[in-house]
Protein backbone atom coordinates (compact mmCIF):
# COMPACT_ATOMS: atom_id res chain seq x y z
CA UNK A 1 0.00 0.00 0.00
CA UNK A 2 1.50 3.31 -1.12
CA UNK A 3 1.86 6.15 1.33
CA UNK A 4 -0.18 9.26 0.50
CA UNK A 5 1.76 12.00 -1.27
CA UNK A 6 3.21 14.62 1.05
CA UNK A 7 1.75 18.12 0.65
CA UNK A 8 3.70 20.32 3.06
CA UNK A 9 2.01 23.62 2.17
CA UNK A 10 -1.42 22.12 2.72
CA UNK A 11 -0.18 20.53 5.94
CA UNK A 12 0.99 23.92 7.21
CA UNK A 13 -2.38 25.48 6.29
CA UNK A 14 -4.25 22.73 8.16
CA UNK A 15 -2.00 23.31 11.18
CA UNK A 16 -2.66 27.06 11.00
CA UNK A 17 -6.39 26.27 11.10
CA UNK A 18 -5.71 23.98 14.07
CA UNK A 19 -4.02 26.77 15.99
CA UNK A 20 -6.77 29.27 15.25
CA UNK A 21 -9.40 26.77 16.40
CA UNK A 22 -7.69 26.15 19.73
CA UNK A 23 -7.09 29.88 20.27
CA UNK A 24 -10.82 30.38 19.70
CA UNK A 25 -11.47 27.74 22.37
CA UNK A 26 -9.19 29.59 24.79
CA UNK A 27 -10.76 32.94 23.99
CA UNK A 28 -14.32 31.77 24.59
CA UNK A 29 -13.46 30.07 27.88
CA UNK A 30 -11.52 33.17 28.98
CA UNK A 31 -14.53 35.33 28.07
CA UNK A 32 -16.80 33.15 30.21
CA UNK A 33 -14.46 33.76 33.15
CA UNK A 34 -15.29 32.22 36.52
CA UNK A 35 -19.02 32.93 36.54
CA UNK A 36 -19.53 29.16 36.28
CA UNK A 37 -17.57 26.60 38.32
CA UNK A 38 -14.81 24.99 36.26
CA UNK A 39 -16.31 21.50 36.47
CA UNK A 40 -19.73 22.77 35.41
CA UNK A 41 -18.28 24.55 32.37
CA UNK A 42 -16.29 21.45 31.44
CA UNK A 43 -19.37 19.22 31.83
CA UNK A 44 -21.51 21.39 29.55
CA UNK A 45 -18.73 21.54 26.96
CA UNK A 46 -18.27 17.76 26.86
CA UNK A 47 -21.99 17.05 26.95
CA UNK A 48 -22.38 19.28 23.88
CA UNK A 49 -19.42 17.56 22.23
CA UNK A 50 -21.11 14.18 22.55
CA UNK A 51 -23.62 15.30 19.91
CA UNK A 52 -20.81 15.37 17.31
CA UNK A 53 -19.63 11.93 18.37
CA UNK A 54 -23.02 10.25 18.54
CA UNK A 55 -22.51 8.23 15.31
CA UNK A 56 -19.29 6.76 16.72
CA UNK A 57 -20.94 6.05 20.08
CA UNK A 58 -23.84 4.27 18.41
CA UNK A 59 -21.30 2.12 16.56
CA UNK A 60 -19.56 1.31 19.86
CA UNK A 61 -22.84 0.27 21.47
CA UNK A 62 -23.64 -2.00 18.55
CA UNK A 63 -20.23 -3.68 18.30
CA UNK A 64 -19.18 -3.56 21.93
CA UNK A 65 -15.73 -2.76 23.32
CA UNK A 66 -12.65 -4.95 22.87
CA UNK A 67 -12.40 -7.51 25.66
CA UNK A 68 -10.73 -6.19 28.79
CA UNK A 69 -10.59 -2.59 27.52
CA UNK A 70 -13.29 -1.02 29.69
CA UNK A 71 -10.96 -0.44 32.67
CA UNK A 72 -8.42 1.24 30.40
CA UNK A 73 -11.11 3.49 28.91
CA UNK A 74 -12.27 4.34 32.44
CA UNK A 75 -8.71 5.17 33.52
CA UNK A 76 -8.24 7.50 30.58
CA UNK A 77 -11.61 9.11 31.28
CA UNK A 78 -10.69 9.72 34.93
CA UNK A 79 -7.32 11.26 34.01
CA UNK A 80 -8.80 13.46 31.31
CA UNK A 81 -11.56 14.57 33.68
CA UNK A 82 -9.01 15.84 36.20
CA UNK A 83 -6.96 17.56 33.50
CA UNK A 84 -9.97 19.25 31.91
CA UNK A 85 -11.21 20.55 35.26
CA UNK A 86 -7.79 22.02 36.05
CA UNK A 87 -7.53 23.56 32.56
CA UNK A 88 -10.90 25.31 32.84
CA UNK A 89 -9.89 26.58 36.29
CA UNK A 90 -6.60 27.96 34.93
CA UNK A 91 -8.18 29.56 31.84
CA UNK A 92 -10.42 31.73 34.01
CA UNK A 93 -7.53 32.98 36.16
CA UNK A 94 -4.30 33.48 34.23
CA UNK A 95 -3.54 35.10 30.84
CA UNK A 96 -4.33 33.10 27.70
CA UNK A 97 -0.70 33.28 26.54
CA UNK A 98 0.53 31.71 29.78
CA UNK A 99 -2.00 28.88 29.56
CA UNK A 100 -0.87 28.24 25.98
CA UNK A 101 2.86 28.37 26.77
CA UNK A 102 2.61 26.09 29.82
CA UNK A 103 0.52 23.67 27.77
CA UNK A 104 3.45 23.25 25.37
CA UNK A 105 5.24 21.08 27.96
CA UNK A 106 2.65 18.34 27.40
CA UNK A 107 4.77 16.48 24.77
CA UNK A 108 7.67 16.49 27.22
CA UNK A 109 5.50 14.74 29.81
CA UNK A 110 4.46 12.21 27.17
CA UNK A 111 8.10 11.55 26.23
CA UNK A 112 9.17 11.07 29.85
CA UNK A 113 6.13 8.94 30.61
CA UNK A 114 6.79 6.70 27.61
CA UNK A 115 10.34 6.16 28.87
CA UNK A 116 9.37 5.33 32.45
CA UNK A 117 6.14 3.44 31.78
CA UNK A 118 6.76 1.77 28.42
CA UNK A 119 10.53 1.42 28.56
CA UNK A 120 11.16 3.60 25.51
CA UNK A 121 14.81 4.61 25.17
CA UNK A 122 15.82 8.15 26.04
CA UNK A 123 18.87 9.06 23.95
CA UNK A 124 21.21 11.82 25.10
CA UNK A 125 19.88 14.26 22.49
CA UNK A 126 16.29 13.73 23.68
CA UNK A 127 17.35 14.23 27.30
CA UNK A 128 19.07 17.49 26.33
CA UNK A 129 15.99 18.63 24.42
CA UNK A 130 13.82 17.87 27.45
CA UNK A 131 16.16 19.92 29.66
CA UNK A 132 15.94 22.83 27.22
CA UNK A 133 12.14 22.60 27.22
CA UNK A 134 12.09 22.61 31.03
CA UNK A 135 14.30 25.72 30.92
CA UNK A 136 11.70 27.31 28.64
CA UNK A 137 8.95 26.46 31.12
CA UNK A 138 10.96 28.05 33.94
CA UNK A 139 11.35 31.22 31.86
CA UNK A 140 7.57 31.31 31.40
CA UNK A 141 6.83 30.78 35.09
CA UNK A 142 9.85 32.57 36.63
CA UNK A 143 9.36 31.03 40.09
CA UNK A 144 10.88 33.16 42.84
CA UNK A 145 10.89 36.24 40.62
CA UNK A 146 7.14 36.76 40.67
CA UNK A 147 4.12 35.48 42.54
CA UNK A 148 2.60 32.34 41.04
CA UNK A 149 -1.14 31.85 41.44
CA UNK A 150 -3.37 28.82 41.82
CA UNK A 151 -4.07 29.18 38.09
CA UNK A 152 -0.42 28.50 37.25
CA UNK A 153 -0.41 25.43 39.47
CA UNK A 154 -3.65 24.22 37.90
CA UNK A 155 -2.28 24.55 34.37
CA UNK A 156 0.93 22.74 35.29
CA UNK A 157 -1.17 19.97 36.78
CA UNK A 158 -3.35 19.90 33.68
CA UNK A 159 -0.31 19.57 31.40
CA UNK A 160 1.06 16.65 33.42
CA UNK A 161 -2.27 14.80 33.66
CA UNK A 162 -3.09 15.41 29.98
CA UNK A 163 0.26 13.78 29.23
CA UNK A 164 -0.68 10.73 31.30
CA UNK A 165 -4.06 10.62 29.55
CA UNK A 166 -2.37 10.59 26.14
CA UNK A 167 -0.09 7.76 27.25
CA UNK A 168 -3.16 5.69 28.12
CA UNK A 169 -4.65 6.70 24.75
CA UNK A 170 -1.52 5.29 23.09
CA UNK A 171 -2.25 1.93 24.69
CA UNK A 172 -5.91 2.13 23.65
CA UNK A 173 -4.96 2.94 20.05
CA UNK A 174 -3.38 -0.51 19.85
CA UNK A 175 -6.66 -2.28 20.64
CA UNK A 176 -9.42 0.03 19.37
CA UNK A 177 -10.03 2.31 16.34
CA UNK A 178 -9.27 6.03 16.75
CA UNK A 179 -12.94 7.01 16.49
CA UNK A 180 -13.83 4.65 19.33
CA UNK A 181 -11.01 6.00 21.51
CA UNK A 182 -12.17 9.60 21.05
CA UNK A 183 -15.86 8.82 21.48
CA UNK A 184 -15.32 6.78 24.65
CA UNK A 185 -13.05 9.46 26.11
CA UNK A 186 -15.76 12.10 25.64
CA UNK A 187 -18.43 9.82 27.08
CA UNK A 188 -16.33 8.90 30.11
CA UNK A 189 -15.35 12.52 30.82
CA UNK A 190 -18.98 13.63 30.63
CA UNK A 191 -20.06 10.87 33.02
CA UNK A 192 -17.22 11.51 35.47
CA UNK A 193 -17.81 15.28 35.46
CA UNK A 194 -21.58 14.97 35.99
CA UNK A 195 -21.66 14.39 39.80
CA UNK A 196 -19.06 17.10 40.46
CA UNK A 197 -20.89 19.55 38.22
CA UNK A 198 -24.22 18.82 39.92
CA UNK A 199 -22.64 19.31 43.35
CA UNK A 200 -21.64 22.90 42.54
CA UNK A 201 -24.29 23.70 39.92
CA UNK A 202 -25.29 27.34 39.53
CA UNK A 203 -27.95 28.81 37.23
CA UNK A 204 -26.71 28.93 33.65
CA UNK A 205 -27.87 31.23 30.85
CA UNK A 206 -28.58 30.30 27.24
CA UNK A 207 -25.63 32.48 26.19
CA UNK A 208 -23.28 30.51 28.44
CA UNK A 209 -24.58 27.19 27.11
CA UNK A 210 -24.24 28.43 23.53
CA UNK A 211 -20.69 29.63 24.21
CA UNK A 212 -19.67 26.26 25.65
CA UNK A 213 -21.32 24.47 22.72
CA UNK A 214 -19.20 26.69 20.46
CA UNK A 215 -16.15 25.60 22.45
CA UNK A 216 -17.07 22.00 21.59
CA UNK A 217 -17.38 22.94 17.91
CA UNK A 218 -13.97 24.63 17.76
CA UNK A 219 -12.28 21.89 19.81
CA UNK A 220 -13.69 19.17 17.56
CA UNK A 221 -12.69 21.15 14.47
CA UNK A 222 -9.18 21.69 15.87
CA UNK A 223 -8.58 17.98 16.38
CA UNK A 224 -9.94 17.24 12.90
CA UNK A 225 -7.69 19.90 11.31
CA UNK A 226 -4.70 18.53 13.20
CA UNK A 227 -5.39 15.04 11.88
CA UNK A 228 -5.55 16.42 8.33
CA UNK A 229 -2.28 18.30 8.87
CA UNK A 230 -0.47 15.14 9.97
CA UNK A 231 -1.87 13.29 6.96
CA UNK A 232 -0.55 15.94 4.54
CA UNK A 233 2.92 16.59 5.93
CA UNK A 234 5.40 15.15 8.45
CA UNK A 235 5.38 16.53 11.97
CA UNK A 236 8.82 18.02 11.32
CA UNK A 237 7.02 20.47 9.03
CA UNK A 238 3.85 21.08 11.04
CA UNK A 239 5.27 21.14 14.60
CA UNK A 240 7.03 24.55 14.41
CA UNK A 241 3.79 26.14 13.15
CA UNK A 242 2.25 25.54 16.57
CA UNK A 243 4.32 28.44 17.95
CA UNK A 244 1.99 30.80 16.08
CA UNK A 245 -0.75 29.64 18.43
CA UNK A 246 1.14 31.39 21.25
CA UNK A 247 1.46 34.56 19.15
CA UNK A 248 -2.27 34.56 18.39
CA UNK A 249 -3.12 33.81 22.03
CA UNK A 250 -0.96 36.76 23.10
CA UNK A 251 -2.67 39.08 20.62
CA UNK A 252 -6.11 37.86 21.65
CA UNK A 253 -5.37 38.35 25.34
CA UNK A 254 -3.97 41.81 24.72
CA UNK A 255 -6.62 43.13 22.33
CA UNK A 256 -9.72 41.48 23.79
CA UNK A 257 -8.97 41.20 27.50
CA UNK A 258 -6.33 43.86 28.12
CA UNK A 259 -3.69 41.32 29.21
CA UNK A 260 -0.11 42.57 29.23
CA UNK A 261 2.22 41.18 26.57
CA UNK A 262 4.91 39.29 28.47
CA UNK A 263 8.11 38.85 26.41
CA UNK A 264 9.30 36.14 28.81
CA UNK A 265 6.23 34.05 28.00
CA UNK A 266 6.94 34.40 24.27
CA UNK A 267 10.63 33.58 24.77
CA UNK A 268 9.93 30.59 26.98
CA UNK A 269 7.25 29.31 24.62
CA UNK A 270 9.63 29.63 21.66
CA UNK A 271 12.30 27.65 23.53
CA UNK A 272 9.84 24.87 24.41
CA UNK A 273 8.57 24.63 20.82
CA UNK A 274 12.14 24.65 19.52
CA UNK A 275 13.05 21.73 21.78
CA UNK A 276 9.93 19.78 20.81
CA UNK A 277 10.53 20.46 17.11
CA UNK A 278 14.09 19.19 17.45
CA UNK A 279 12.89 15.99 19.11
CA UNK A 280 10.31 15.52 16.35
CA UNK A 281 12.93 16.08 13.63
CA UNK A 282 15.38 13.73 15.35
CA UNK A 283 12.73 11.03 15.64
CA UNK A 284 12.01 11.34 11.91
CA UNK A 285 15.73 11.05 11.13
CA UNK A 286 16.05 7.88 13.21
CA UNK A 287 12.97 6.36 11.58
CA UNK A 288 14.54 6.85 8.14
CA UNK A 289 17.95 5.48 9.12
CA UNK A 290 18.90 2.35 7.28
CA UNK A 291 16.44 2.97 4.47
CA UNK A 292 17.20 4.24 1.00
CA UNK A 293 14.40 6.64 0.06
CA UNK A 294 12.96 6.69 -3.40
CA UNK A 295 13.65 9.71 -5.58
CA UNK A 296 11.98 12.81 -4.19
CA UNK A 297 10.84 11.14 -0.99
CA UNK A 298 12.91 13.45 1.18
CA UNK A 299 11.52 16.63 -0.34
CA UNK A 300 9.51 18.69 2.12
Amino acid sequence: MEKPAQRPVLGVLWMLATGLSFVAVNGIVRWLGDDLPAVQSAFIRFAAGLLFLMPALIGVMRRGLPEGSFKIFALRGALHTMAVGLWFFAMARIPIAEVTAIGYINPIIVTLGAAFLFGERLALRRIMAICVAILGALIVLRPGLRELSAGHGAQLGAAVIFGLSYLVAKRLSEIAPAGVVVAMMSLMVTLFLAPFALAVWVPVTLIQVAALALVAVFATAGHYFMTRAFACAPMTVTQPVTFLQLVWATLLGSLMFGEAVDPYVLLGGAIIIGAISYMTWREAQLNRRGMTPVAGATKI
